[in-house]
């Protein structure tokens, strides 16, 4: 039986702003409002976007709780609560359990790593400790590891799994992986440059980074393929490439984070090990946005 999805069309992985510091909460909220205002399906608080690994754990929960007073329920908002530490992700999970996220999403292990039967464990032990069902991160480009589709299978079996960002290029393993799940996982899009490819697979949506400068767009393309009109979505799509290009030229969020700070909409700031983006990238990704309308 297929699991209803938790949200379809185009979340946002919300960067967290700096100001002075600290954590932002008055840009927060504004950031909220333009990416409701925009169409956007769900907030992902705290994703790798929102730079986590950089910030405490009493920062990490303020951010969600902002996120989440902020939404006051028009949307869904989804904790990040991922880490290279299992029993970490389930601390982290359970002071989210009780202030409004309807899930979490948890990356796949980075740095240590681990095997496949490692991701499954992993996986289930934060099922079996912590409350908010679950949406599966696997972002290779970051991580270094594939989750397969036989873990997938696996872990779909249980009902506290729900979702599945897929950030992997290897798109024929993609499409096994969806024929092992059998529409018992939502599948989202981790990639801005893959989001129709994708959904022509079968996925819900995106979990966009680019949508924290243009939510309309990425919300306009979603909406599009899923009312049946590929013609516009896959337009929007290519017409976009440029400015995803763009907010990948160097690690995410750095060229994002510069954009927001282009259009005046939150602060630059990131915290190292990132730095500021550098004068050609900045060049570029000020073109980019001009290409697709944006006034700076």
């Amino acid at each position: 039986m297929a699991v209803p999805s938790l949200f379809q069309g185009s979340a946002v992985a919300l960067v967290t702003p700096f100001a002075n510091g600290k954590v932002d909460t008055a840009a927060i909220e504004r950031l909220v409002e333009m990416q409701i205002a925009g169409g956007i399906k769900a907030i992902v608080a705290c994703g790798t976007t929102g730079e986590p690994a950089t910030m405490n754990a009493d920062e990490r929960e303020l951010t969600v709780r902002t996120v989440v007073r902020a939404v006051n329920g028009r949307v869904p908002v989804i904790a990040g609560t991922g880490s290279n530490c299992t029993q970490n992700v389930i601390d982290t999970a359970k002071r989210y359990e009780d202030i409004g996220c309807v899930a979490q999403l948890v990356v796949t292990p980075y740095y240590n790593k681990t095997t496949q039967e490692g991701m499954y464990r992993h996986f289930m032990a934060i099922a079996e400790q912590t409350a908010l069902p679950i949406v599966i991160y696997n972002v290779p480009t970051r991580t270094t590891l594939d989750i397969s589709p036989e873990v997938l299978d696996r872990l779909a079996c249980c009902e506290k799994f729900i979702g599945l960002k897929e950030s992997s290029y290897n798109i024929p393993y993609v499409m096994e992986k969806i024929r092992h799940v059998g529409g018992r996982l939502a599948i989202y899009s981790g990639n801005d440059d893959t989001v129709i490819p994708l959904m022509a697979l079968g996925a819900e949506g995106v979990i966009s980074v680019v949508a924290n400068a243009l939510p309309e767009m990425m919300a306009q393309m979603t909406a599009s393929y899923l009312a049946g009109d590929q013609r516009t979505a896959l337009d929007l799509q290519l017409r976009l490439m440029p400015v995803i290009c763009a907010f990948f030229s160097e690690v995410s969020p750095i060229p994002c984070k510069a954009a927001m700070e282009m259009m005046g909409l939150c602060g630059g700031d990131v915290r190292l090990p990132l730095v500021p983006i550098s004068d050609c990238n900045r060049a570029k990704l000020r073109e980019a946005l001009i290409s697709v309308g944006v006034n700076l």
